[in-house]
């Protein structure tokens, strides 16, 4: 279990403080699931398919067994029995469908479906192993392209939890498009876009003498991951424990086990020896992405810029073995008052891997048609962007019928135009230039859901003085470790260096995986009332074994001063937390708690809001965009760590920067295979491509969310960029994009 120690600090909560997990990574010492070794290790590497779909009819694993050093080559023909039923393989946040099954049968479904695993005595031997399986398959036809399968598209499952099916139409909105002064009706496109985080997916499994699995991985949920291995290997509940302190990133990736981690237990108790399974970059492409989707926005407006009709119709891709679902429409029905609103939402199957939760499922391509489309509408009313959207500002969430716990959209409007010094904005395009650089200013609204999951924690304070504080949630980059080490300082009412906060091991209360913005609320109030819990023990040993002063002084006047309890003004009526815990006989003092949402919550409609304004420069003669400066308001309750918090917008606002410019995969539909799958091919931005970056917080307060009033901010920071970034570059040129990315071809047809 890694114990992260917190740095010294007068204050916690609401201060920015430095990373808590920094030093052990920068200087290396931080593990990752494929650092862990053991004796004996064997490392495996995973043979891929090259059809989109058909059959395997023959497998040839004989010229790598020829290899000295190739200990096993697992294909569906000699692997372990397995349950044969869907429901084992069904993880916590699994889709409708039937999950796939690592080398279960003959069936392919996509290109680069793992179809063996070899395994060896070293990672290079067993890469060149792999080269020389021979794979030999029954080809059938495939559908890779979404355009030509948007005929077939259909409703999606409801099956998967949390997913929301689009709200019933209010009104008539065909017949109020119809009768508006001003209209916007048009189609707009997102491409897939792939996980690709610094640390590929990989674990490193551990057995034992006695059966037991020590797996190290890569997952945003310890618990999530072991429930899937005991439930596909019929293993029991303490011959499994999932060990995952550090994650390079996922960003919704490791929600969900993926193929390698299967196929490493698979060969762990075929071979009864550690394993080693990692991803090369290139099959980072072969499981989770953002699903593409084309979407429909008609927009209807009196001449005062009032909303008249909303209609916001998507159809997104999912697999041919599961029904994958995101929430793409919902929020055009949410984020402004409208009396007319029709809302539609299908999927089509294609045979491509299951496409997975990335930073702001939904809300991140369906957030950027409409808010172009305010934008084409405020052009049509010839009104300010803001203007128009403060015009239509909603004060209820329409499709809820329900108040919000709390909306700082309009201080973040005001705020975060001021900052950026929207009132110097020409209304007209391609007002600006400087030399060949035309210069455009855009802007676009954000939401996210604001949400509690249950979760655990633990706190143990001993003689020393110190609070070791303990949930099996995970850090994936966002600052975990700091703001839970921050909150249970405030609780117990000590500097941050008396404080241990531990994670990613399921050994520890348990939690919700890590992602949706839920961990602070979720564990973070865990947190706070183990450790409240704690103190007040603490106190009430203090008046039973304090003496008389602490006895007859109210709870309230007693407080922790380094390793003593005090009470008074002064600290002459001291006592040493060692002495105190001596008198009563213990060792040390213990407190769990576990925390749920409450029912006021359903009372409400609890989110996340921000305003997105963007500068972009456009070379007429080139094509070529740059995205000079960005501000981004948000209105996200407390901020545990303004650093932290500020650093995850600033990264999703690069990410929605790579949305609007840079990421696409790009497919050969000929034979059903994405051909850029590697970083030099599918391209993200690099520091030549990211300037300014201005992150702001309103002040916002909720104790309707949870009792620290916190709101996540890992979604929120990408949402809605990407449309801000297209309506400036429009500004700037006079030219509409609705496809993404926006490259110089699509520019300057």
């Amino acid at each position: 279990m890694n114990r992260v120690e917190s740095l010294p600090a007068l204050r916690a909560s609401g201060v920015p403080h430095k990373r808590v997990d920094g030093r052990l990574k920068v200087t290396g010492a931080a593990q990752y699931a494929a650092d862990f070794t053991a004796n004996g290790l064997t490392y495996g590497f995973v043979v891929s398919s090259t059809i989109a779909a058909g059959r395997i009819v023959s497998i040839d694993s004989s010229a790598a067994l020829a290899l000295p050093g190739v200990l096993h080559v697992l294909t569906y023909r000699n692997r372990p029995e397995l349950p044969r039923e869907d429901k084992p393989y069904k993880d916590m946040v699994a889709p409708g469908g039937s999950p796939l099954r690592p080398l279960w049968d003959d069936r392919v479904w996509y290109s680069g479906q793992p179809v063996a695993l070899v395994l060896a005595e070293s990672l290079e031997l067993a890469r060149h192993a792999a080269s020389l399986v021979d794979v030999r398959y029954e080809s059938a036809p495939h559908r890779t392209d979404m355009g030509e399968a948007l005929m077939d598209a259909e409703p999606p499952s409801t099956e998967k939890g949390g997913f929301d099916p689009p709200p019933p139409p209010r009104g008539d909105a065909d017949a109020a498009l119809a009768s508006a002064v001003a209209r916007v009706d048009a189609f707009y496109s997102t491409p897939a876009e792939y996980h690709n985080p610094m640390e590929m997916h990989g674990c490193t499994v551990v057995p034992d003498e006695h059966g037991h699995l020590t797996v190290y991985e890569k997952t945003q949920g310890v618990v999530n991951t072991k429930s899937y291995l005991t439930a596909v290997f019929g293993l029991s509940d303490d011959q499994v424990q999932v060990v995952s302190p550090f994650v390079g990133g996922a960003f919704g990736s490791g929600l969900r086990p993926q193929y390698h981690l299967a196929l490493a237990v698979m060969a762990a108790l075929e071979l009864k020896h550690p394993v080693r399974v990692t991803l090369t970059r290139q099959q980072m492409f072969t499981f989770a992405h953002r699903p593409q989707s084309i979407q429909r926005v008609a927009l209807g407006a009196g001449a005062d810029g009032r909303l008249q009709a909303v209609i916001h119709e998507a159809v997104s891709e999912t697999s041919q073995y599961e029904d994958y679902c995101d929430v793409v429409v919902n929020w055009a029905g949410q984020l402004y008052q409208c009396e007319n609103v029709t809302l539609g939402y299908k999927v089509v199957r294609l045979d491509v891997p299951t496409p997975a939760d990335m930073r702001a499922p939904g809300a991140a391509q369906g957030l950027f048609p409409l808010e172009v489309a305010m934008d084409e509408l405020a052009e049509s009313l010839q009104m300010d962007p803001l203007k128009l959207r403060l015009v239509n500002y909603a004060e209820r969430d329409a499709n809820k019928n329900l108040p919000f716990s709390s909306k700082a959209l309009r201080e973040c409007y005001r705020e975060g135009a001021a900052r950026f010094g929207w009132d110097k904005r020409p209304l007209a395009p391609r007002a600006r230039r400087e030399g060949t650089e035309l210069i455009g200013w855009g802007m676009a609204t954000g939401a996210w859901d604001a949400m509690q999951n249950e979760a655990s924690a633990r706190a143990v304070l001993t003689r020393d003085g110190q609070v070791t504080v303990s949930s099996s949630t995970a850090d994936i980059g966002t600052g975990t470790y700091t703001a839970m080490t921050q909150i249970a300082a405030d609780a117990l009412g000590v500097p941050l260096h008396d404080v241990v906060f531990e994670l990613g091991d399921t050994r520890l209360p348990k939690a919700p995986l890590e992602g949706g913005s839920w961990t602070v609320s979720s564990v973070g109030s865990a947190v706070d009332v183990a450790c409240k819990r704690l103190h007040n023990r603490l106190v009430e040993l203090a008046r039973q074994h304090g003496g008389a002063r602490f006895a007859s002084v109210a709870r309230e006047d007693i407080r922790r001063a380094g390793k003593q309890m005090v009470c008074g003004s002064g600290t002459e009526d001291a006592i040493a937390i060692d002495t105190l815990l001596e008198r009563a006989g213990l060792e040390s003092l213990e407190e769990q708690a576990s925390v749920k949402p409450h029912e006021k919550q359903q009372a409400y409609s609890m989110g996340t809001h921000s305003a997105v304004f963007v500068e972009a420069r456009v070379d007429e003669a080139l094509g070529t965009v740059r995205v000079t400066r960005v501000v981004s308001a948000v209105a996200a309750g407390h901020i545990v760590n303004p650093k932290t918090a500020a650093n995850q917008v600033a990264g999703g606002v690069v990410w929605g920067i790579s949305m609007a410019l840079h990421e696409e995969g790009q497919f050969d539909h000929d034979i059903g295979r994405q051909m850029n799958h590697n970083l030099a091919d599918y391209h993200v931005p690099v520091n030549a491509d990211i300037h300014d970056i201005d992150v702001l917080f309103v002040e916002e307060h909720d104790d309707i969310v949870n009792p620290l009033g916190v709101k996540g901010v890992g979604e929120i920071g990408v949402v809605g960029v990407a449309a801000a970034v297209c309506n400036a570059i429009w500004h700037a040129t006079g030219k509409r994009v609705r496809e993404l990315p926006i490259t110089l071809d699509k520019l300057f047809a």
